[in-house]
């Protein structure tokens, strides 16, 4: 299972996770949920309690991973498959152009 915490400007919009069975959900924040509603990252996934759950990376996410000659230079130095998707976004989608940043959680850091 791999996570990122997703970022609207500098606050913590929610959690995107990969789950062991190649399912993506997407949740909002319980706290961003109460204090930015009408904030949404984008309109196809509008602030709600219920997660968003899909078989494939969300759209949205998708476009965040760069294309062409520069997904070309980010597998090859980072040493990921082009098709995968959640570990292009995790390394690539950091410090995106735009309101949305994705900052990769990292397991069994002793916290």
């Amino acid at each position: 299972m791999r996570q990122a915490n997703i970022f609207y400007r500098d606050k913590i919009a929610g959690v995107l996770t990969e789950t062991d069975e190649s399912e993506y959900i997407y949740q909002y924040d319980d706290s961003y949920i109460e204090d930015h509603s009408e904030e949404f990252i984008t309109f196809t996934m509008p602030v709600r309690k219920e997660p968003y759950v899909e078989k494939r990376l969300f759209s949205f996410f998708e476009g965040l991973i760069p294309e062409g000659w520069l997904l070309d230079i980010a597998a090859r130095n980072w040493k990921i498959n082009r098709n995968d998707r959640m570990g292009l976004l995790l390394a690539c989608c950091q410090n995106c152009i735009g309101a949305v940043s994705v900052q990769p959680i990292v397991e069994g850091n002793g916290e």
